[in-house]
């Protein structure tokens, strides 16, 4: 255990439970305090979450395809909230249809989150980054 805590959940009306239940044994096997708030979360929980445990990040998937509907100022609430600067990561399927990733990508970094993951991205990409941004030791 290398005593940080993430958020994590599924954003919007997506009910796409599988990527995130790997997720959640990924993190958790890589020494993470994981708070798997599941599927179908509102930017409120994820906050309210993260203030509640003392999360040092929060990471959001979608699938569906309405990730930038769904994510769109959660940033500026994180800021309203006191949690302005908690690291803040989302990936999968974020838009509907076919798009450039680089284009999703910056669209995704200029509403505020640090890392942008595509679809089929490996949790050990996104672990490895947290453990970067954390500070934490690649054991």
């Amino acid at each position: 255990m290398n005593g940080k805590k993430i958020v994590l959940g599924v954003i919007g009306a997506d009910v796409h439970a599988i990527g995130n239940k790997i997720l959640a044994y990924a993190f958790e096997e890589a020494g993470f305090k994981v708070i798997n708030l599941g599927v179908m979360v509102a930017q409120e929980e994820f906050i309210k979450a993260a203030i509640e445990t003392g999360a040092d990040a929060i990471l959001v998937s979608s699938l569906y395809g309405h990730g930038e509907l769904d994510c769109r100022g959660l940033r500026e609430k994180c800021e309203e909230s006191g949690i302005g600067d908690i690291l803040l990561y989302v990936g999968g399927n974020l838009v509907v249809g076919k798009a450039d990733f680089e284009d999703v990508k910056a669209k995704f970094l200029e509403m505020g989150f640090n890392k942008v993951y595509p679809p089929g991205t490996l949790p050990d990409v996104a672990i490895s980054d947290l453990n970067e941004d954390l500070g934490v030791s690649d054991e």
